[in-house]
This record gives structure tokens, C-alpha cells and sequence, in this order.
């Protein structure tokens, strides 16, 4: 397939952009391609997202409506759950979700009914690149077949394959879409060279990788590189808090070394999509190849135990104050995976607070960027909770506060002055003064 017609095009501007699920991965992706030029179609099945981006809204924080507005009403953004216009797009890129079966094994059917969606719609000169975190071998093994057979096309023949693995970081300050590098790796070079043309026009690094295979380890590899050491620093936390040893204070000291050293965090579990989730997709594959993964599936282990840990301990806290957990009243502080994001996915608040109802205790939550509890699915019964005020008579009022998110915006001097028990799960009470034996680490 000579590949220069497209490159051309999409270096003229003139390729049409087309993104397949619109939330934390594929929105900023219409944004910036947006921003640089392009007329973009965004595709989602959730007609709530369509209609808000099609009226100029933006239903993710760090994301701003007044640009989703402008390019709306400019007619280079449009959203549709209409997969027949998918012939319109001459890229298209897939950023749907990957998450885990019950049995902790890859769950690849959202990718397989994005495949099946596409594929009667699929045309010669086609790119489709794949952006969803997965195994070694999905593009090739699973995406490029599903295609070829559903549409009678032929890869690199007729259409082109490639992976390149989303780096979002919601929230963060110093990395966006644009600045963070993008690793992409094709089926074939020609996939290569168009996928790398095409980042190039919204990314300000592209790095090349020989397979789209690589580019998926590579993803895996980042991902269970903190996976790992997050579960090195909870078990540190199990060890040091024995021994009377504050955890917090020993990676801030640790991380004065200006070499040999990268400090990570405890926390009450893992959260997000990506991390709690990737180390399970490689000991999956590998068992394919009869290699063992005892290091990664023991990570998962040590930080799939922090819930359960944390409940222990605001246990014994309550015990201490001579209070049951049944019938008692908790107030959790977080529902968002990490600070300062509105982002619930695989959130370790969810699995706190479906412990606490099973110990008969009353729990409510507050969170500032979480309003109400969206319906997910492993907790749907949760759905539709809401977050409480967060007042001096309202933290009186409850047996215990459970530190579970450490957003910036929340009062913690209030929370420890007010709240009979505080369990800090997160050092978020480190610089407040005062109620010290109220505080219990976890």
C-alpha cells in the first residue's frame, strides 16, 4: 500500500480525525487535533457525551467547554454514536475501556465490538490505530483478524494497523496531551510511518518502536513498574508502622538522595484504570508462553490488601474509643482515585465503603469533584449517593473520618479540630496541629 497519499493529507490538514470513545483518553485527543487543525468526528455510544459536546459542553473537568464550544460551533467537532460515518474519517483511533473479568482476566469485548462496529465501514487507505492499554499481540492477534474478517479487507494491503498507548494523567499540572511522548509502534512500516505522521501534527514527541507488540509492553511496563513499587512501599508501611516508624516521614527523608532513589506512596489500594489493572493483562499472556509473573502477581496481591488493612485499623481506632464498627457512623473523605480529579475508575473508596456497609456501620462521603457516585460496573449499589457537606457540625457528628483521597482543597486543620477519630490514609494530616492521638495512620 503506497502510504504517501495519506501522509500528505494528513500533513496538509485535511485528513478527517476519528476517535472512538469519548472520555478520559479520547476527549483530549479531539481536543488537540481540534487545535491543530483538523475537522474531527468523535464517536461514542453514551448519547449523553454526543449531546454535551455537540452543545459545546465538557463533562470532564480539566477539559475546557469554551474549547469544545468554539470548535463545535466552528463544525470541526462533531459527536456521534452513527458508526456508519465512520467512512468519513481516514484515521481512526480506538481508546475504549479494557478492564478485567470477574476472574481477573483480560475483558477484551469492548475492542472486539468496536472491531465488529468499524469494520462494515472500513475502506481502502484507512488508518486505525489502537490506543487501549492491553497484552502483547492484541493489534495484531485480536484487532487486525476481527477486521480483516468482518470487512473483507486486507491489512497493510488495504488498511493500515498500528498501537500507540494513551499517557493520560488527569489533572496533572505539568503534563498534558500535547507535551507528554508518544510511543507508537505499527504492523508494518508503512502503519509506522502514517501513525507517526499523524501524532506529529499534535504531539511534540513521537518515539518509534519496532512492532505495535512493543509499544503494548511498553504501556504494561510503565504501569507495572508502579504497580510494583507501590506495593514495595505498603508493605514498608505494614513493616515501619510495627516498629513505630512513620512511613511518610522515611520517603521524605529517602528522597533527598539526588540519585539511586524514586520515592512512591502508600495508599488505602490502587486506583484509576491503568494500574490496578495492567499487571493482570502480562501474567495473563505470559502464562501463554509458561512463564511465571510471581513478582507482579504478588504486587497485586500486597495492594489489592489495602483495603482490608485500612478497615482494620479504623477497627481498632473505634475499639480504642470503645466503638463498634457496626451501627457506627463513618464519614469517608474521597471518592476520586487520586487527588484533585473527578476520575472514580477502579476508585480504592468504592471498595472501603462497600466494607463498612458489610460491617454494619453507617457510611456517607464527601468529596468536592464528586457530587454523586456515577453507576459502575462491580458497584452499581453505590450509585446515586451523594457528598455531604463538609461543616464543623457535620465532622462532629460523626465516630470516625476516613481520610481516603487527599484533595487540596479540603480543610484537614477543620477535619482533625472537629472529628472525633480521624483515620489518615494518605498523610494528609501531616501539617495540621493539634489532635494528635485522634489520628491514626493507615
Amino acid at each position: 500500500m503506497d502510504v504517501k497519499p495519506l501522509i500528505d493529507k494528513i500533513e496538509s490538514k485535511k485528513a478527517v480525525v476519528g476517535v472512538i470513545g469519548l472520555g478520559y483518553v479520547g476527549l483530549p485527543l479531539v481536543i488537540e487535533f481540534c487545535r491543530a487543525g483538523f475537522n474531527v468526528i468523535g464517536f461514542d455510544v453514551d448519547e449523553k457525551k454526543n449531546t454535551a459536546l455537540n452543545s459545546g459542553k465538557s463533562y470532564i473537568r480539566h477539559i475546557p467547554a469554551d474549547d469544545i464550544a468554539r470548535f463545535a460551533g466552528e463544525g470541526r467537532l462533531t459527536a456521534t454514536d452513527d458508526f456508519t460515518r465512520i467512512a468519513e474519517a481516514d484515521a481512526l483511533l480506538i481508546a475504549v475501556p479494557t478492564p478485567l473479568t470477574g476472574q481477573r482476566e483480560p475483558d477484551l469485548r469492548f475492542i472486539e465490538s468496536t472491531a465488529r462496529a468499524i469494520a462494515p465501514h472500513l475502506r481502502s487507505e484507512h488508518l486505525v490505530i489502537l490506543e487501549s492499554t492491553t497484552y502483547p499481540g492484541t493489534t495484531e492477534e485480536v484487532l487486525g483478524p476481527l477486521l480483516e474478517t468482518e470487512s473483507g479487507l486486507k491489512r497493510d494491503t488495504d488498511f493500515l494497523l498500528a498501537y500507540s498507548p494513551e499517557r493520560e494523567d488527569p489533572g496533572n499540572p505539568t503534563f498534558s496531551t500535547s507535551t507528554i511522548p508518544k510511543v507508537v509502534g505499527g504492523c508494518s512500516p508503512e502503519a509506522l510511518d502514517a501513525a507517526d505522521a499523524l501524532y506529529s501534527q499534535i504531539i511534540d514527541e513521537t518515539v518509534r518502536v519496532s512492532s505495535a507488540a512493543t509499544a503494548e509492553a511498553v504501556k504494561l511496563t510503565e504501569n507495572i513498574f508502579r504497580c510494583v513499587n507501590i506495593a514495595l512501599v505498603n508493605e514498608l508501611k505494614l513493616i515501619y508502622s510495627k516498629m513505630g516508624v512513620d512511613v511518610w516521614e522515611v520517603i521524605e527523608a529517602a528522597k533527598t538522595k539526588p540519585f539511586g532513589f524514586m520515592p512512591f506512596y502508600p495508599g488505602p489500594g490502587l486506583g484509576g484504570h491503568c494500574i490496578p489493572i495492567d499487571p493482570f493483562y502480562l501474567s495473563w499472556k505470559a502464562r501463554e508462553f509458561d512463564c511465571p509473573t510471581r513478582f507482579i502477581e504478588l504486587a497485586g496481591e500486597i495492594n489489592s490488601s489495602m483495603p482490608a488493612y485500612v478497615i482494620d485499623i479504623l477497627t481498632d481506632a473505634l475499639n480504642d474509643a470503645a466503638r463498634s464498627v457496626r451501627g457506627a457512623k463513618i464519614l469517608v473523605l474521597g471518592m476520586a482515585y487520586k487527588k484533585n480529579v473527578e476520575d472514580v475508575r477502579e476508585s480504592p473508596s468504592f471498595d472501603l465503603i462497600t466494607r463498612l456497609l458489610g460491617k454494619g456501620a453507617e457510611v456517607d462521603y464527601h468529596d468536592p469533584y464528586v457530587a454523586e457516585i456515577p453507576r459502575t460496573r462491580e458497584h452499581a449499589d453505590l450509585a446515586g449517593r451523594r457528598s455531604v457537606d463538609l461543616t464543623p457540625e457535620m465532622l462532629a457528628s460523626y465516630d470516625a473520618v476516613l481520610i481516603a483521597t487527599d484533595h487540596d482543597n479540603i480543610d484537614y486543620q477543620s477535619v482533625v479540630d472537629h472529628a472525633p477519630l480521624v483515620v489518615d490514609t494518605r498523610n494528609a494530616t501531616a501539617r495540621t496541629t493539634g489532635g494528635n492521638a485522634k489520628i491514626y495512620k493507615a
